[in-house]
């Protein structure tokens, strides 16, 4: 199989500036949505925007100022500080209910631990000082760092950050404090709910089962969660399960995020450091990377979920027609039968002049002769300059990377 970075001399694989061309990738943030697709379009990608999660605002929360007059009227001896987001939100809750000062006096008594770098930041925004941090950001490696120095008998204020659901499984964090002696104060920063249309999110959930997305983007555990229960609420958790496991790229911001893919053994991709620029690049690099390149007729041409590359030029083409496509591409150079081409087309059928009426759309829609041969009496192959195997099967090569 032919990879981009083994195509160098072959013309117009990939565009450097514009890396995403051909690709359409779904976006599911809630916040720095803008960002986050305007960062993706500037490098070439159609987006698709559906964000998966509302969140509670904090200041209207009565669970949360509950807890927080708690901590104020008895501080803790230790606070776990998750999410900066929450963190931050915290405090400006505290200062719409007068008690801003109060919380970070209580807080400050004790001793503070950040799970990663946006947390730190938050905290020291504050004017409050972590005494540690792991590099991973990973709650697991924060319980384990705190159960080897011991809890028993301390009262240990934990910031959640986000409900739990059978999608969003966490470390049981709370649970393992608890189980080690320590008296555990919860505290709900936000919470999130499902957003109030759920129009966008069907589409998005929609076009990963057809086949019609290259990857989706998550910035949060809640977002996976959130599209689940939806696909759950539509009966397309299969589906939409086995577009992940095979076509459709799950990119994750980090491995929290990961988690609830984590649990259904779908396997995703994600950046070195959990970041939205990061993010972006790592979809950059990877998702070229993952489709393969054929040589057809002497033209460089990939196949993406919505479009075809033809040496690096982004060509528009029909459902039926790429549908064809994608069959003669599983089989690269072999010769497949209109009937085995017609049961391929969405709706199936059984006139083959539909299959020709696709074949005919195909070419046109390539913009160049050669790449779909007809064989007399038989019917079309994908006319490969290589032998057998080298083509453009980009479920196959989803398959190959999941461990």
């Amino acid at each position: 199989m032919t990879r981009p970075s083994d195509s160098t001399s072959s013309p117009g694989v990939v565009d450097a500036e514009r890396p995403l061309t051909g690709f359409r990738i779904g976006i599911t943030a809630a916040r720095r949505a803008d960002e986050l697709a305007t960062l993706l379009t500037r490098r070439g990608a159609e987006v698709l925007h559906a964000p998966a999660i509302r969140l509670v605002p904090l200041a209207d929360d009565v669970e949360l100022e509950a807890r927080t007059r708690e901590i104020v009227a008895e501080p803790p001896d230790l606070t776990v500080a998750t999410t900066g987001i929450g963190f931050r939100g915290w405090v400006e809750a505290a200062e719409g209910w007068g008690i801003a000062d109060e919380l970070l006096a209580a807080l400050g008594s004790g001793r503070v631990i950040a799970r990663g770098p946006k947390a730190t930041g938050a905290l020291r925004a504050a004017g409050l000082r972590e005494e540690w941090s792991p590099d991973s950001e990973s709650s697991a490696e924060v319980l384990s760092h705190l159960l080897a120095d011991g809890v028993a008998g301390l009262r240990i204020a934990v910031q959640l950050h986000g409900a739990t659901t059978e999608w969003e499984p966490l470390p049981d964090f709370c649970d393992g404090l608890r189980a080690a002696g320590a008296t555990v104060v919860p505290v709900p920063v936000y919470r999130w709910v499902p957003p109030d249309d759920p129009a966008p999110m069907d589409r998005l959930i929609e076009a990963a089962v057809c086949g019609e997305l290259d990857a989706v983007t998550f910035t949060s555990a809640p977002a996976v969660a959130s599209m689940m229960m939806r696909a759950a609420d539509t009966d397309l958790v299969a589906p939409l399960q086995h577009a992940f496991r095979t076509r459709v790229v799950p990119v994750c911001v980090g491995p929290v995020t990961a988690g609830p893919f984590d649990a259904m053994g779908i396997a995703t991709t994600a950046p070195a450091r959990a970041r939205v620029g990061a993010l972006v690049r790592h979809v950059a690099d990877e998702l070229p990377a993952r489709v393969p390149t054929a040589i057809c007729a002497g033209h460089a041409v990939r196949l993406l979920a919505t479009t075809v590359l033809v040496d690096g030029a982004p060509r528009t083409v029909p459902r039926a027609a790429l549908a064809v496509l994608d069959a003669l591409a599983r089989r690269p150079g072999a010769v497949v039968s209109r009937e085995d081409l017609l049961a391929a087309l969405p709706g199936g059928g059984d006139d083959t002049h539909a299959v020709e009426t696709a074949v005919a759309r195909l070419r046109s829609a390539l913009g160049v002769s050669g790449i779909v041969a007809t064989v007399v009496k038989r019917g079309y192959r994908l006319n490969v300059d290589h032998p057998v195997g080298v083509g453009l099967d980009r479920a196959a090569d989803h398959e190959e990377r999941v461990p």
